[in-house]
């Protein structure tokens, strides 16, 4: 079969499995039903996250937390959240959708609502049918810069088993950070110490979980040098990584398939995802 044939059959599956997710009902539920900790001084923000089980069939015993992006500012839970259901769940991927609070300035807010969602996975493990060391977690741009401190930072039942980062803002070194998501984050005059340690390609180590890094050449809001430093690091302290850069695309694009390498990476992602 010649390649745009594949590429046609791959796209006519990826349609059919988005309808099948259409039809798929998460289950939300409060992340914290008890209060949750670190208060970020607003009662109406509250933390949730969505779980989807995929098929019984055709369950591999792996999870997916997924961090939306938004800049620490808000959510894009559509693009970079929910629509990520169909292709997970033709994997056999349980699904857990995030949201997760704003920082407003308090750092500690959105880290704690990432590390419960990971943990909630695993104490969860039976009921849903997950496998407690394939527990992963996803960002997008500034949440992907909250899944790579998870992944850098979290430790024991926190800690994920792998990290898919998409455009992700890493650093918070004021020279190529994301200054929106740097303020949401940190506060506009951080101390210096609090910079580099929410700098990620700086907290990498030997135990980092295995990376899934995606961007594009042209993204002038998160700059690519987040990510690829990133990967650099990743390497540096062989921590099995891969790094996948597209001409053109800009940021944002998530699960849009009107970003022109949609179907090649799906098709990258899903190879990678088989590779462990």
């Amino acid at each position: 079969m010649k390649q745009p044939a594949k590429l046609l059959l791959l796209f006519a599956m990826t349609l059919f499995a988005t309808t099948v997710a259409a039809q798929q009902t998460g289950k939300t539920q409060l992340l914290w039903p008890k209060g949750a900790p670190n208060s970020n001084e607003n009662p109406t923000d509250t933390a949730k996250v969505t779980v989807f089980l995929p098929d019984e069939k055709k369950n591999t015993g792996r999870a997916v937390v997924i961090c939306p992006g938004g800049g620490y500012g808000h959510l894009a839970m559509q693009h970079e959240g929910t629509d990520w259901v169909s292709f997970f769940s033709s994997q056999g991927v349980t699904v857990v959708v995030l949201k997760y609070r704003m920082p407003r300035g308090n750092y500690e807010v959105p880290v704690s609502d990432a590390e419960e969602a990971v943990k909630l996975v695993r104490r969860n493990a039976k009921a849903w049918k997950v496998d407690p060391q394939q527990v992963g977690i996803m960002g997008f741009s500034a949440g992907g810069h909250l899944a790579s401190t998870i992944a850098t930072h979290a430790k024991g039942n926190a800690k994920p088993d792998f990290q898919i980062l998409f455009y992700p803002v890493i650093t918070m070194d004021p020279a190529y950070t994301h200054r929106g998501s740097h303020d949401n984050l940190l506060g506009k005059s951080p101390k210096k110490k609090l910079e580099r340690e929410y700098s990620n390609e700086l907290q990498v180590t030997r135990v980092t979980p295995r990376a899934f890094i995606a961007l594009s050449d042209d993204d002038h809001a998160v700059l690519p040098s987040n990510g690829v430093n990133y990967y650099l690091e990743c390497l540096r302290h062989d921590v099995p990584a891969t790094l996948h850069v597209y001409p053109s695309g800009g940021h944002g694009w998530g699960y849009r398939d009107s970003f022109a390498y949609h179907i090649e990476m799906l098709l990258e992602l899903k190879a990678w995802l088989q590779s462990f």
